[in-house]
């Protein structure tokens, strides 16, 4: 098995296209960075049908199939969280743009933010990421930078209307 994946391991397995984020994990720079922006360009397409309740149901299925695919592939590349395996930073950031004002700029403030926690890893992400081992690991430490996100923003929010 290939320590970096390329397009035939991408294709040798579901789960691998999964946890790869449909091929957006093989970027050779930044990974992380191309996973969020494919999900950020995914989202109104797969938001804009269902309601919000219907949503949340949804990540959540996608979060207990990206701890099955994060660990098959994982194992895989001999790598427990592979920066190539994205599928983390995507079912992160769907929910935090589901909490997300609809503007573009509220979208790419998000965005930002939520790297910025992902890469930096302040408690307890750097916790979770360093003890939570397996696929459940990979994508928790991503579900709590979602919430970090989640508090700058409402901060932000609550600023601004101050202001205003």
């Amino acid at each position: 098995m290939p320590s970096t994946p390329n397009a035939r391991f991408l294709f040798s397995h579901p789960a691998h296209f999964i946890s790869l984020g449909f091929g957006a994990g093989l970027s050779p720079r930044a990974p992380g960075t191309v996973g969020t922006l494919v999900g950020w360009l995914l989202y109104p397409l797969l938001r804009t049908p269902v309601t919000e309740g219907v949503f949340l149901a949804f990540l959540a299925s996608l979060f207990v199939a990206g701890v099955i695919a994060a660990d098959r592939t994982g194992r895989a590349l001999g790598v427990p969280d592979h920066g190539a395996i994205v599928w983390d930073e995507m079912v992160a950031i769907w929910l935090v743009l589901l909490f997300t004002p609809v503007s573009l700029l509220w979208q790419l403030a998000a965005v930002v933010i939520f790297r910025f926690f992902d890469i930096v890893k302040p408690q307890p992400i750097r916790f979770a990421d360093q003890k939570l081992k397996g696929g459940f690991g990979v994508m928790f430490d991503d579900l709590i930078a979602a919430g970090y996100t989640l508090l700058v923003l409402a901060v932000l929010s609550r600023a601004i209307d101050l202001v205003a």
